[in-house]
């Protein structure tokens, strides 16, 4: 992952990971302020109930005539205490001794809730009832680590999962990258070995060495780089153009083709053998073009030295076959594929097969490769569903 790749990375992860854990605590805060306040309504109801029966079994005792008996109430975690109206303690059962704020009926502390009940009887010396419990404060110290845990791990949630969606985004632009720089290497040689045998025949043509020889190479290798312009050239741009559609006979085409790549061929002595039939097609031509020049591009490139290429458009299918390296079974699943390339050095950068398939997919044509290793290749093509009417008899 170079520089570029980890700055991205973590600049996605950062805003990723921030704005979804600040959409969290907004949703856990909100889920926070309402279990707090069920809990406040909960304790406020469960002191207000206990404060009742504690005053209604006080009066009842007195009625009576009873001596009443402090007892501990059925809910253990609340705790209570009397005291006289001067406001000293009758009787406690509160845990601690915190000073008691009889101008409010109700309040709480760092540790405690407290309610505070009245009685106004002149014969009951009893005159407040002071209840105290930390059931509530308990409660809310649980859900605030309860809380706490559950953004911690979200937090870390989240981010394992922001990494690998982030490694999933970058994935295709990774290999896309790479791609294209493994395209512009293969380029870089594909040009290489022209523009070497250019400069050399022309250095050799200024010093009078074998001039009609070396006007052939100079030709040849123009042609290898006009071939490879358009093919760089028709691949970047040609969703840009809209379909000429023309009536021609595929035979002539495929003639001026062998003519041009003859030309190629001689540099590694390789003879191109043809045996063409009429057939009239109604399409681009340029595509046309294209598809016959990589056919015959690519058995040049594939062919080994002093070998035969050949030719042969019959019953509407072209076959152009080589006697060269050959494809691999697993190779063959992968050919057609941009930027894929053969084993052998001597091929190109991977667009003109793919060229070929984008052009058959268009028109349906169908397609078709046989190949073994060592003994050479030939591709099918059937051009019986473009066939022009107005020619068949």
């Amino acid at each position: 992952m170079n520089k570029d790749e980890k700055k991205a990375l973590i600049s996605f992860l950062a805003i990723y990971i921030v704005s979804t854990i600040l959409l969290l605590g907004v949703i856990l805060y909100i889920y926070y302020k309402n279990e707090t306040k069920m809990l406040e309504e909960t304790c406020s109801m469960q002191l207000h109930s206990a404060s009742m029966e504690i005053k209604n079994d006080i009066i009842n005792k007195y009625m009576k005539n009873q001596k009443f008996n402090p007892a501990k109430l059925e809910n253990l975690n609340i705790k209570y205490a009397l005291f006289d109206k001067n406001k000293k303690v009758i009787f406690s059962y509160l845990d601690e001794k915190f000073t008691i704020d009889f101008s409010k009926s109700s309040y709480e502390n760092e540790f405690y809730n407290y309610f505070i009940t009245t009685l106004d009887e002149d014969n009951i010396p009893i005159k407040y009832i002071v209840l105290e419990t930390c059931q509530e404060v308990q409660s809310k110290n649980k859900l605030q680590i309860f809380i706490l845990v559950i953004l911690f791990l979200s937090a870390i949630f989240i981010g394992f999962i922001g990494y690998l969606l982030s490694k999933i985004l970058l994935k295709p632009v990774r290999q896309r990258v790479e791609s294209m720089d493994k395209f512009i290497k293969d380029s870089a040689h594909e040009l290489n070995t022209p523009i070497s045998v250019l400069m050399t025949s022309v250095s050799m043509l200024k010093n009078g060495k074998n001039p009609q020889k070396m006007m052939k190479y100079i030709l040849s290798s123009s042609k290898q780089i006009s071939q490879i312009y358009n093919d760089i050239h028709f691949s970047a741009f040609n969703e840009l153009n809209e379909d000429v559609f023309e009536k021609f006979n595929l035979k002539d085409l495929i003639s001026e083709s062998v003519e041009f790549f003859n030309d190629i061929s001689i540099t590694k002595n390789i003879v191109i053998n043809s045996e063409l039939e009429d057939c009239f097609i109604k399409m681009d031509r340029t595509k046309t073009q294209k598809i016959v020049n990589n056919l015959l591009s690519n058995a040049i490139k594939y062919s080994k030295k002093d070998s035969t290429i050949e030719v042969i458009l019959k019953d509407n299918i072209l076959k152009v076959t080589d006697f060269g390296i050959g494809i691999s079974i697993d190779e063959q699943k992968e050919i057609f594929k941009r930027y894929k390339r053969g084993n052998n050095i001597e091929g190109g950068f991977g667009i003109g097969l793919d060229i070929v398939k984008r052009v058959c997919d268009e028109y349906n044509l169908d397609l078709t490769l046989k190949s073994q290793i060592d003994k050479g290749t030939t591709f099918c093509i059937d051009f019986s569903t473009i066939l022009n009417k107005d020619f068949i008899c």
